[in-house]
């Protein structure tokens, strides 16, 4: 026979609960990742932190859309912590009374009592208390969800989806279609591809102007984040996830603040700042400073382009395919195969550095790209000191700049500059040096620079004899 009804709750003062299965993953483990992220790492690194699987950190960060909520929080020392659970399973099966057990973790005898009783383990129809067992029943009994406000009142729910995916209408009121965008998958917008043309309003326009269009009801009312809430975070099914797409920026998970900020220019030290470039630099009387940059082109190609600032003379990088591009599958963080990765820049520059004399490789100042992470090395290895620009500042390499648009006369955007061999693209850097320049008193480039190297050459032999 089995066992009667209601013989749970006379055990343990519960109803029954289901099966914890093999031992979950603790909320306090989940608390520890999410700080971690917080700090900006990704959440494989964080999932390494803590000690779980990077597919275990993954499926955090996507079930909760990256918006940690209530895990950011600290647990209040008012709860039994699953150390303190362990001490109490211990000391339990050490037959440890009641009250020493309060006494020693310096908590209630009245907590200690009703935690043995009401989070033990059941099996077998007895009382036993193990503290994973424990802590799991008390995180589960602790939630306490809600309906959200969206699921419960259908006219907001319907004014804000309107908002987000509705469609575009001209000034007489007639639809208008635009394109038919990808099927949704989960992922980010489509890369270079078609969006769907909505409405498309922010969830803080949304909930601002919900002040306006209904002032008295005080029932159409939300707030812009839990909006952001109800598109990203798995489960609640108050909006589709598909709307996610409808937001400017199309994420389909938040993105924590610190890793927007860190993950652009995590590799621009602080001495590798601009503004600690020499001032000799500014007026361009001492030849050797340089500006550099990339030019991109279709099928991820690119050309690396230098500019001497006084001289205006340009070197053009050739940077052709790395072995197994097009062969090798691209994975996450992988090998950088096309041409412009880290490793192929600078091994390319370091090649560019020796074609002209040292004496006229003084500084180099790059935009805020990736491709130059590994400047550190190039410095060491050249002899090179290397700054970045500001974020945002093009103007702080104004004739590299200038020279680009130059450039794109050959190398249009759009087009596939791997085609393009080390010979040909010399031929057009040749072409540029040999226009006459205005800022050169109508000299080419070719002419300063070729003067300039006579000059070393004469001091060099001079210092010499």
């Amino acid at each position: 026979m089995g066992r009667p009804a209601g013989w749970m709750e006379k055990l343990t003062g519960r109803g029954a609960m289901r099966s914890p299965g093999a031992p979950s993953l603790r909320n306090e483990t989940e608390r520890l990742f999410w700080m971690q992220i917080a700090t900006g790492i990704t959440s494989e690194k964080a999932a390494q932190v803590v000690g779980v699987s990077s597919a275990v950190g993954s499926r955090w960060f996507r079930h909760r859309g990256g918006m940690p909520l209530f895990m950011s929080n600290h647990l209040s020392g008012r709860y039994l912590s699953f150390v303190e659970r362990e001490e109490i399973g211990l000391l339990r099966a050490q037959s440890v009374g009641v009250r020493e057990i309060a006494r020693r973790l310096e908590r209630s005898p009245s907590t200690i009592s009703r935690e043995l009783t009401r989070n033990a383990a059941t099996r077998g129809g007895r009382l036993e208390y193990r503290a994973s067992v424990a802590q799991w029943k008390a995180e589960l009994v602790a939630k306490r969800p809600k309906p959200a406000k969206l699921i419960t009142n259908t006219r907001l729910h319907q004014y804000v989806q309107d908002r987000l995916e509705g469609k575009v209408h001209d000034a007489d009121g007639r639809e208008i279609a635009g394109p038919r965008q990808a099927a949704f998958k989960g992922r980010n917008k489509p890369h270079r591809s078609d969006r769907k043309w909505v409405n498309g309003w922010s969830p803080e326009q949304i909930s601002n102007r919900l002040k306006i269009d209904f002032p008295v009801d005080e029932s159409m009312r939300i707030s812009h984040e839990a909006i952001y809430q109800a598109l990203y975070i798995k489960g609640r099914g108050a909006l589709k996830r598909e709307l996610v797409s409808c937001l400017r920026t199309g994420r389909a998970l938040r993105v924590p603040r610190a890793r927007a900020q860190a993950k652009a220019w995590a590799h621009v030290s602080e001495d590798a700042m601009i503004s600690n470039r020499p001032a000799e630099v500014e007026d361009r009387a001492v030849p050797g400073h340089w500006e550099g940059d990339l030019i991109i082109g279709l099928n991820r190609s690119a050309i690396g382009t230098l500019v001497e600032r006084s001289t205006l003379f340009t070197m053009l990088v050739h940077l052709p395919r790395e072995q197994g591009y097009g062969l090798i599958p691209r994975t996450k963080n992988g090998p950088a195969l096309a041409g412009y990765g880290a490793v192929s820049i600078t091994n390319a520059l370091k090649r560019a550095v020796n074609d002209i004399p040292v004496e006229l490789w003084r500084s180099l100042t790059w935009d805020r790209g990736k491709e130059l992470s590994d400047h550190a090395r190039f410095t060491i290895e050249s002899g090179v000191k290397v700054f970045f620009a500001d974020p945002h500042s093009p103007w702080q390499r104004g004739t590299n700049e200038n020279t680009n648009g130059l450039l794109r006369q050959y190398f249009p955007k759009g087009t596939d500059l791997s085609r393009w061999s080390a010979q040909e693209i010399q031929a057009v850097a040749h072409t540029l040096n040999s226009r006459p320049r205005k800022k050169l008193g109508w000299k080419t480039p070719a002419e300063v620079l070729n003067k300039c190297i006579k000059t070393i050459q004469q001091s060099s032999v001079a210092t010499t004899g």
